[in-house]
């Protein structure tokens, strides 16, 4: 398992260090102690906060940042997404666990809360958004319909 030393784990929630450390101490966020009393704070922690910006802005949180003249940064971390820049609304964040590039194609897989989306982009979109195995991504789901299903457990 990797675990973040604070001031890291502060720079990929987009928060700052004062922040995280009251988030501790509130316990809005689950840390590991060294044995010198350090706090570590797990990938998987980091994730689960990333994934919940979907829902709403933790507290003490930046906002978006716009850079020229047609990019924007999605700051997942904050709970600022694309809304300022475009009409899509299904967002779905989380960090590449899985990028292959083949010829004009790049196959990039996210893992967002457990679960994972897979998307075949062209190799050029991924260079120019610079994904790498890690990084913080987004996927921008636009369809038509949405179909849900029930998911019944199997009986023994």
């Amino acid at each position: 398992m990797e675990f973040f030393r604070l001031p890291e784990a502060a720079r990929q929630l987009g928060i700052s260090y004062p922040t995280l450390k009251q988030w501790i101490y509130k316990e809005k966020i689950r840390t590991m102690k060294t044995q010198g009393g350090h706090h570590r704070i797990p990938r998987s922690e980091v994730d689960r906060l990333l994934y919940q910006r979907g829902q709403s802005a933790p507290a003490g949180a930046k906002t978006l940042h716009v850079v020229p003249p047609t990019r924007a940064i999605l700051n997942v971390a904050t709970g600022a997404g694309l809304e300022h820049v475009i009409s899509g609304r299904n967002q779905l964040v989380g960090r590449v666990i899985g990028l292959k590039i083949e010829g004009l194609l790049a196959k990039v897989v996210l893992d967002i809360g457990g679960q994972t989306i897979t998307s075949i982009i062209t190799r050029d979109a991924c260079h120019d958004l610079g994904l790498k195995v890690g990084e913080t991504a987004a996927a921008l789901i636009k369809a038509t319909e949405v179909m849900i299903m029930r998911v019944v457990p199997a009986r023994s």
